[in-house]
């Protein structure tokens, strides 16, 4: 494990400050970005870059998502302490850290079995214990159903049927769909059978993959 050095703080520090200044404002999500050390989420050869706000990869096609973008869509789900959160596509671990440490009961799916198998040890190693499963995405959790928040970390076509069933009434799906460029979209269920549906502006996200897992 690196260290988390006075620098690495400090460069934590004027990474909040530079999502605060685009728009992020919920104070929980910018203490859990300021104190989780993002640097131990990638490779040795991104460490001097890990406070920028960029996405980098991780392995497997995959990538660390830009912090903003992880605030954003933290902010947007206006996580509540005890929440339970369905997060589809752990990847690297980072958003599950954020949500577990605003006091989220999280559980993360993640279809490749290598990046799977690397976050769980990796995140038992830092102290945070999200529930963490191998799996397709599209399917969600119907044993653990259901969620007061879902949030999927991969762009999707469609939104998956499977996961607006799997949400409370009163809960949220945020979701971003699209193919090259994705809209940020968030489904929040008012009954049995209906949703209201919000736009949240344009982003960039690796493909959600379904049915092929390994």
């Amino acid at each position: 494990m690196p260290s988390d050095t006075f620098k690495h703080k400090g460069l934590r520090k004027k990474l909040v400050d530079k999502i605060q200044l685009k728009g992020i404002t919920d104070k929980q999500v910018l203490e859990a970005i300021g104190k989780i050390p993002r640097h131990f989420f990638l490779d040795a050869a991104f460490e001097e870059f890990a406070y920028q706000d960029k996405p980098f990869p991780i392995g497997a096609g995959q990538t660390i998502s830009q912090p903003f973008t992880v605030a954003f869509q933290t902010q947007l789900l206006n996580i509540k302490k005890g929440d339970k959160v369905l997060e589809i596509g752990t990847g690297s671990g980072y958003q599950a850290c954020v949500l577990v440490e605003m006091g989220a009961k999280v559980f993360s799916i993640e279809r490749h079995k290598s990046l799977y198998t690397k976050t769980k040890q990796f995140l038992v190693e830092l102290n945070y214990f999200p529930r963490l499963f191998f799996g397709d995405g599209y399917k969600g959790l119907p044993t653990y159903a259901p969620f007061d928040k879902i949030i999927v970390t991969a762009g999707a076509p469609t939104v998956p049927e499977d996961l607006l069933s799997q949400l409370k009434i009163g809960g949220m799906l945020l979701i971003p769909l699209g193919e090259n460029v994705q809209t940020m979209t968030s489904y929040t269920r008012t009954s049995e059978k209906d949703y209201t549906v919000a736009t949240h502006g344009e982003f960039r996200f690796v493909p959600m993959l379904g049915d092929r897992i390994g």
